[in-house]
């Protein structure tokens, strides 16, 4: 489990394709990573095969591939990290697990003296309703007061735009989307309920 905090950026210095996914090597600043550890990429939970030094190596599976935007990684991208919560630890953002929903379309970029708002377009919009949590590219953040038109709109203070890949994002380009888990544990337990009632 993850906070959406992001510790680091880290930058992708080798994608090795095979028939079952591929092997990622990031070159990362986070110190003590271990061989079976979890750490989030972009906000995608990978787990740690290999470490050489300040490079780590994941291997992604095909469905990851399918779901996130890591299929469009190339040596050089910049991705964003997080270790896994520690037991105790201040849950700073929200409950991320790491589990990718799909990806999202960066319709606009603004910057304003404060905040930098971004307008994503997403399929899942019903689980995003305003001053909720949604994690992009594994950032926690809040959305904005209007939800509408297949689209949301997050604003993201200085602060995480310097320490973090969202300051990279352009039009067009995709992001990837991990909606808050508790709206779609309600859609289950509501659906179930409503199974349970049918004549």
């Amino acid at each position: 489990m993850f906070t959406g905090l992001v510790e680091a950026v880290g930058t992708v210095r080798s994608v090795r394709k095979s028939a079952g996914g591929a092997r990622l090597a990031i070159e990362s600043p986070l110190e003590g990573l271990a061989p079976g550890e979890s750490v989030s990429v972009d906000g995608v939970c990978q787990t740690v095969v290999e470490v050489d030094g300040r490079r780590f190596s994941c291997d992604v599976l095909t469905e990851t591939l399918r779901v996130s935007n890591f299929s469009l990684l190339r040596p050089g991208s910049r991705v964003n990290l997080e270790r896994s919560l520690a037991v105790g630890a201040r849950l700073g953002g929200h409950i991320v697990n790491g589990h990718v929903d799909g990806t999202g379309s960066v319709r606009r970029v603004i910057r304003k003296p404060i905040s930098i708002e971004i307008a994503v377009e997403h399929a899942l919009l019903r689980y995003i309703v305003p001053k909720g949590s949604v994690a992009v590219n594994g950032v926690s953040l809040t959305v904005g007061p209007s939800v509408g038109n297949a689209r949301f709109a997050v604003f993201v203070i200085p602060h995480t735009w310097e320490h973090t890949n969202l300051r990279d994002l352009k039009a067009g380009g995709t992001v990837n989307i991990e909606v808050d888990i508790i709206a779609k544990y309600v859609e289950r337990f509501l659906a179930a309920k409503k199974g349970s009632e049918t004549p």
